[in-house]
């Protein structure tokens, strides 16, 4: 036998093929199983890492913890006061050891680790493999005891990275220095604050600003160069990126980086004063829904007022329209704008971002009754789906910044329930994005996402948001946890279900890791289970099918996909399966391979083998085509061989005791 006759298979229980023809053997479960994914894997998405690098100006020490993190199987720790830019540090050193590049058929990973344990009903990490490169952020870590935790988990990692050649940046917490680990010392570096000014000029160059270097050395931007962190810098540059596009604020740079700079500097003074003077309740919501709903048309807006007013309790006025003072003039008194198009937009730059900011800081017993507005507010007839989208996003922003990320998934929820038609609910699927995108609370939405895939009723239009979020955001930040979700949406009733099934398929079929993932969650309950794990084995049935497996097949895989299969009664689900590989098998010789290892798959049981001659001669006697039945006769010769073996093996155990070679 040579090495292109074998097949390595993992976690079977004897032999396969006694009889003639290439030998496939099967050890017990061991490292080779550890598959490791052709796509990146809990991800830090590439065309961010490639944005940042565009952008990213070099804090001090970088240099030496890059040359530190060169060598394979190197572990380096970065220890930086926050706001320093540390997480963009880490991702940088990480993104500069090179393209993603292929080894073998697996591609090198780029992966952000939980500083945890996995929670219950989502999958380990594949182990690290050469090349492979890795972020823990452990930078939003308060406490000594999860600390430790972490620490602990960070042990085994740098095990495994440095056995196999892998790369891994942790980013340390701040304050709480006295409990790095002392053996650590050697691979920690202390990264320095980047130049501001080098921080600006690339965000600038990058969005094509025609400015020289004095225009940011004028008095006032210093200190901001000195104390603001990374993030408020790039949003300064951002700011003026803005300024110019809306063609509103000026034709030169000056006049541009002067608005960002009142708008970073001067806006929440102004919003306290303007709240102040501002007294009274209609006055004050006015503000506030102009806030939220900038940029929409003005009887939106005015419609979207009088629900904050009704949802917080506010009397009506007992005068009538004609005698209270009309809505132009509020807007005017209250700096707003109306277009040519009709819609609302405040006069200064950011202005509505900081109103926004102000309530939600400053107003924290209306949270509850802003979260409840803004649920039937979206609703309006005359919003478009951008205007939706954006409102969703402005009060998400707002309740996580406050630490009530259950305001937006429940509104999410609630979103969801209502819709109807395939195309699901935008503001659903646009709070799930939000929620999940966030460095704070994106471990908090994938729990609040899992549980709420294992409840017991789901409308449809919850399914599809969820399959959404899974697809377009999950999917590419933690693909592992996104099978799960998907799994466990694929297996209910219903077309959203059916949507959820072709989404999850779509996912792992191009990725030899996940496809694993997925074969591996669904044999479980299908090898464990009989009729109550009807869905788990038709999704089986459906997934192991030649159309949808990787190219080429991992026949480890396969094998014990149908091995799970095959162990339960025979059904028509059956039927699809088998077919589709004896049409592959029609069609490429070398997809043949297959037919012996269904068989092998049977175990030689009576039952299953009699059922796999009988799907062959119906697929071969609908067509009568000579390549069909030659097709066909092949794998009755591998039956019959798999029905000699047994029947051999249940001689010689008649003979006598059995060897350990000889037990089924």
């Amino acid at each position: 036998m040579t090495a292109s006759d074998r097949v390595t298979v993992n976690d079977a229980r004897g032999p396969v093929n006694n009889g003639p023809g290439p030998q496939y053997v099967f050890y017990g479960a061991g490292v080779a199983w550890r598959s490791r994914r052709s796509a990146e894997s809990l991800r830090i998405v590439r065309e961010d890492r490639f944005h940042l690098a565009e952008r990213f100006a070099s804090p001090g020490k970088f240099r030496v913890a890059a040359d530190l993190l060169e060598k394979p199987g190197s572990v380096v720790l970065l220890d930086a006061q926050p706001g320093t830019g540390r997480r963009a540090a880490a991702i940088m050193l990480l993104h500069q050891l090179g393209e993603d590049g292929e080894t073998d058929e697996e591609a090198i990973r780029f992966e952000e680790l939980s500083p945890g344990k996995p929670k219950d009903g989502d999958e380990e990490p594949a182990p690290p493999g050469a090349g492979d490169r890795f972020l823990l952020d452990l930078s939003r870590i308060t406490d000594e005891e999860a600390y430790t935790e972490a620490q602990r988990r960070l042990a085994g990692l740098r095990s495994q990275v440095h056995e196999v050649g892998a790369h891994l940046v942790v980013v340390l917490p701040s304050g709480l220095a006295h409990a790095h680990p002392p053996e650590l010392a050697p691979y920690t570096v202390r990264l320095e604050r980047p130049r501001g000014i080098a921080v600006i000029t690339r965000c600038l160059r990058m969005d094509l600003m025609p400015f020289v270097p004095e225009d940011l050395r004028r008095p006032g931007l210093q200190l901001l160069y000195d104390r603001s962190p990374m993030r408020e810098l790039a949003r300064l540059a951002g700011l003026v990126r803005t300024a110019r596009d809306s063609g509103r604020f000026g034709s030169d740079f000056a006049s541009w980086l002067d608005q960002a700079l009142h708008a970073v500097k001067d806006r929440a003074t102004e919003v306290g004063k303007r709240v102040n003077t501002a007294r009274t309740a209609p006055e004050r919501a006015l503000l506030l829904a102009a806030a939220v709903f900038e940029e929409a048309h003005a009887d939106t807006v005015h419609e979207a007022w009088r629900g904050l007013l009704k949802t917080v309790g506010h009397e009506e006025e007992a005068s009538t329209d004609l005698e209270r003072i009309d809505f132009g003039q509020r807007l005017i008194t209250l700096g707003i704008e109306r277009d040519p198009d009709g819609r609302l937009r405040f006069e200064q730059l950011a202005y509505a971002d900081a109103v926004r900011t102000y309530f939600w800081a400053n107003f924290p017993g209306l949270r509850e009754k802003l979260a409840e507005w803004i649920g039937v507010t979206t609703g309006l007839p005359g919003l478009t789906t951008d205007d939706r989208v954006n409102i969703v996003v402005r009060f998400g922003e707002r309740a996580l910044a406050t630490g009530r990320p259950d305001h937006l998934f429940d509104l999410a929820v609630l979103w969801a329930d209502g819709a109807t038609g395939a195309s699901g609910d935008a503001r659903a699927v646009a709070a799930l994005e939000l929620g999940l995108s966030h460095e704070g609370f994106g471990a908090w939405f994938r729990r609040r996402m899992y549980d709420c895939v294992n409840s017991t009723s789901l409308s449809d239009g919850v399914v599809r948001a969820l399959t959404a979020a899974c697809v377009r955001s999950l999917s590419s930040t933690h693909p592992d946890q996104a099978v799960v979700r998907l799994r466990h949406l694929a297996a209910r009733e219903g077309e959203a279900a059916r949507a959820a099934e072709e989404a999850l398929f779509g996912l792992v079929g191009d990725d030899r890791r996940l496809y694993r993932l997925l074969v591996d969650r669904l044999r479980g309950p299908a090898r464990r289970e009989s009729r109550a794990a009807e869905p788990p084995l038709r999704l089986l049935t459906e997934l192991l099918r030649s159309d949808r497996v990787p190219d080429p097949p991992r026949w480890p895989d396969l094998f014990l996909g149908w091995e799970a299969v095959f162990s339960q009664p025979p059904t028509k689900l059956w039927d699809v399966l088998v077919k589709s590989w004896l049409d592959t098998a029609a069609d490429d010789r070398t997809r043949e391979m297959a037919l012996d290892l269904m068989v092998g798959a049977t175990r030689g049981r009576t039952i299953a083998l009699h059922r796999l001659y009988a799907i062959a001669c119906d697929w071969a006697g609908a067509a009568r085509d000579p390549v069909r039945t030659a097709v066909a006769a092949r794998l009755w010769q591998h039956i019959d061989q798999a029905q000699y073996a047994r029947a051999d093996r249940t001689q010689r155990a008649g003979d006598g005791p059995r060897t350990t070679e000889e037990a089924p």
